[in-house]
């Protein structure tokens, strides 16, 4: 019988945004944008002893055929906003949100990362992404012009820019002495100098240091560079990979880079997104987990997404029959501009090939193979079911926890809150309460030290 102490499960929360997981035509769902949705969902999350909640964030609205790609979620507000107004709501949970290194500045962004330290008591969270492509960059001075080749490189001068700044106070510099009339110790407090490839800045970082000495810093990349990036500069790594033998096979491949970095295994949290249906037993989560997926994939959700792969105009084409007999369009110049989706079909005549295999082995429409080829629910079955299910991935080392990703908005989480969570409180696997007042406290990861790696 093995001794080897039970891992502890990592919970968070993402409200969803910048997708088409939400099923926002459902009579439940409620706004992206009102601050009350925001709020229900944090608390919900807290109230559950989750670790954190996280933000996705697009920095423009998507287009597919010169039109904006409707089935996002549109209009969605100021990441750094959302969250300082939710510290002044919440208590313990993390705070998490998606900042781009490439249409950024370091010194903006660690203000305002330090700043909602500071706010939140300790709870500030920085997911450091990348963009690649100049549609994006449209919107911005620069006009996105950035190599692919180049993105990693100026993300981790950014990052390593961005902690210099944060480092720049060691804690130890305010006195505040009505006595001497002393308030700082060291007149230098603040300083820095950065001069790189991509920043050549230097001055004086005027936000002194907050509860954790650095926002804890999360990395979303599954390319091998974002994978060695996440190694040697991340708290946490978004994985995509949430099933048995793909997730071991990350897990593993992630952890045993770190040791070229000095780092131990327990430095870095794998933590894959998950989608779940709950039902009162397994058949019935099934059924609802079906009409989800076809309430998520619409005929146009159907069409859409088929153009991104033939990259043409299909609406012409009806959702419930047959695949095109034309091939798709290879080329740079995509129909659905912004698509992380494009990306991911990089020989899309392959892929054609194979879909069309697979639909007449299976005899499916457009529609039916959206559906089919496209994410499937995470965690489907009884809060029983869920709840084993979770545990043995994570015992399995599978993942170090999950990402819920509820399909309605604002209270797609209450469900598992009140019925997953204890189950796995029984279990021993999930804390009963918040252990400490920090993210760094909730995830198991120390304070790191001025000016240290």
């Amino acid at each position: 019988m093995s001794t080897q102490p039970r891992k502890r499960i990592h919970l968070a929360a993402h409200f969803p945004g910048v997708n088409n997981t939400t099923v926002w035509s459902d009579p439940a769902a409620g706004s992206h944008i009102e601050f009350d949705s925001f709020v229900r969902f944090a608390r919900t999350a807290e109230r559950a002893k989750f670790d954190f909640l996280f933000l996705a964030e697009g920095l423009r609205l998507r287009e597919q055929g010169g039109k904006i790609y409707d089935l996002d979620v549109a209009g969605r507000p100021d990441t750094f906003t959302v969250l300082a107004a939710l510290a002044a709501v919440t208590d313990r949970i993390g705070l998490t949100g998606t900042i781009n290194s490439t249409f950024n500045e370091p010194y903006e962004v660690a203000r305002q990362f330090a700043t909602l330290d500071h706010l939140s008591a300790g709870r500030a969270a920085w997911n450091v992404v990348t963009s690649w492509d100049a549609f994006t960059g449209e919107n911005f001075r620069r006009g996105g012009f950035l190599p692919r080749e180049d993105r990693y490189t100026r993300a981790r001068e950014f990052l390593a820019t961005a902690t210099e700044l944060f480092d720049s106070w060691d804690g130890t510099e305010i006195a505040a002495d009505p006595a001497t009339g002393t308030f700082l110790r060291d007149a230098r407090a603040g300083a820095f100098e950065h001069r790189g490839h991509h920043f050549d800045i230097g001055g004086r970082f005027n936000v002194p240091r907050g509860p954790q000495g650095r926002p804890v810093v999360f990395q979303a990349g599954d390319s091998d560079e974002g994978r060695e990036f996440a190694a040697a500069h991340a708290d946490a790594i978004f994985s995509r990979y949430g099933t048995l033998e793909e997730g071991r096979a990350f897990h593993a491949d992630v952890k045993r880079r770190l040791a070229r970095y000095g780092r131990r295994h327990d430095q870095l949290l794998i933590l894959p997104a998950a989608t779940f249906v709950l039902g009162d037993t397994d058949a019935e989560a099934r059924e609802l987990a079906h009409e989800v997926r076809r309430l998520q994939v619409s005929g146009a959700t159907a069409i859409a997404f088929l153009e991104h792969v033939w990259n043409r105009d299909l609406s012409g084409y009806d959702p419930d029959g047959p695949l095109p007999d034309v091939d798709p369009e290879p080329g740079e110049n995509t129909v659905a501009l912004g698509r992380a989706s494009v990306r991911m079909f990089r020989d899309p005549l392959a892929t054609a090939r194979q879909w069309r295999e697979l639909a007449e082995a299976k005899n499916l429409s457009i529609r039916e193979l959206v559906i089919e080829t496209t994410g499937r629910q995470t965690f489907v079955g009884s809060p029983a079911t869920v709840a084993a299910s979770i545990d043995e991935l994570v015992q399995a080392d599978a993942a170090d926890g999950f990402i819920l990703v509820p399909h309605l908005t604002p209270d797609g989480l209450e469900g598992f809150a009140d019925t997953v969570v204890p189950l796995l409180q029984e279990r021993g696997v999930f804390r009963h309460d918040y252990e400490g007042t920090t993210l760094r406290e909730h995830l198991g990861l120390g304070v790191p030290a001025a000016g240290s790696p």
